[in-house]
């Protein structure tokens, strides 16, 4: 027996040894990724190429050799046609990709893209971002808006494009477009803002715990999690929701002038095609058809940004990132998620 009480202690040493080595290695990458923030990748890939790539191995495949030849021949004329028509008259289609979280971080991301493409684009050529989001924090999806406005901005056509969801934050992304594309069964709207919290003051109370709050600003908070909220401080939150959803009916007026804003502004969502019948998007089509239909008159490339982490930051950031996911999930439904503390 006291061989096994020796033993479980040294397990329970090693185990603990081990987890402060772990949680030490977590900080010190975390902090480094810090320090290095901003450091990253620009690709920019011809999806041009690529569609022909495939092209020509599916024929290879499928077609015999006389047809080949005469494949060839005709695609040399049209080659010649084509190149002259993409430089005289059509611009290049630039695109890019933004998945958004609950925290939006991928901005970050989204903001280095449209940069690159400023550079080097002119008034001629389109823009396309494929934009699928449930929504998230204001501040975060106000930022991801503003970076596609600043595409318009520069007189650039920009095509939004919604194979999968755009909702709350992510429509107010998408309705910045000169063109917006739904596919049939993609979510589309929710015109709202959302704000939860849970309240522990009761069960706090049954076990004889004191929670103290002191805060300078007679709103400085209005609802609290461990405190005792009164109907002052419910009312007041109220209209801090109100007067961010006004903003959000404002923008989206702004940018889809003919939409009825009193009818869509209710918080619901509509499927792709609900969405095309009550002005929220412009017309049913996948982003893959848009690209394919394009392929053919511009020049097309993928516009990416990639952060660059070494070993210990990759381990690091692992550890950092589940952690902050989950201290997301709890704090973005708080009664501060729309505004700065």
């Amino acid at each position: 027996m006291e061989f096994l009480y020796e033993y479980g202690l040294f397990l329970a040493k090693a185990v603990t040894l081990i987890a402060s080595i772990a949680i030490v290695l977590a900080l010190v990458a975390g902090v480094a990724a810090k320090q290095k923030q901003g450091k990253g990748q620009l690709e920019i890939n011809s999806l041009s190429d690529q569609f022909r790539d495939i092209t020509h191995y599916a024929q290879q495949v499928t077609m015999d050799k006389d047809s080949l030849k005469k494949l060839a021949k005709e695609q040399k004329k049209q080659q010649k046609l084509k190149k002259k028509t993409v430089d005289d008259k059509a611009g290049k289609l630039f695109v890019i990709d933004f998945k958004g979280s609950m925290d939006a971080h991928e901005v970050d991301r989204l903001r280095e893209e449209v940069t690159a493409v400023l550079c080097i684009a002119s008034e001629k050529d389109e823009v396309l971002v494929k934009v699928e989001s449930g929504g998230g924090v204001v501040h975060g999806y106000g930022l991801a808006a503003a970076q596609l406005q600043r595409i318009r901005d520069k007189g650039l056509t920009l095509i939004v494009a919604v194979d999968k969801v755009a909702a709350s934050g992510g429509y107010m992304m998408a309705c910045v477009a000169d063109k917006l594309l739904a596919s049939q069964f993609a979510i589309i709207g929710s015109i709202g803002v959302l704000a939860q919290l849970p309240n522990f003051h009761k069960l706090l109370k049954k076990n004889d715990i004191d929670f103290e709050q002191h805060t300078a600003g007679e709103y400085k908070r209005t609802l609290t999690v461990f405190g005792e909220n009164t109907d002052e401080g419910r009312d007041k939150f109220r209209e801090e929701l109100e007067a961010v959803h006004v903003m959000f009916k404002d923008w989206v007026s702004e940018k889809r002038t003919k939409l009825d804003i009193a009818k869509v502004a209710t918080g619901e969502y509509w499927y792709g095609s609900q969405a095309l019948e009550l002005g929220l998007i412009d017309t049913i089509k996948t982003s893959d058809d848009y690209i394919m239909d394009a392929v053919t008159e511009r020049d097309i490339f993928a516009v990416k940004y990639t952060q660059k982490k070494n070993v210990a930051e990759k381990l690091g950031m692992s550890f950092a990132q589940g952690a902050e996911r989950a201290v997301m999930r709890l704090t973005s439904q708080l009664p501060q998620w729309f505004r700065q503390s």
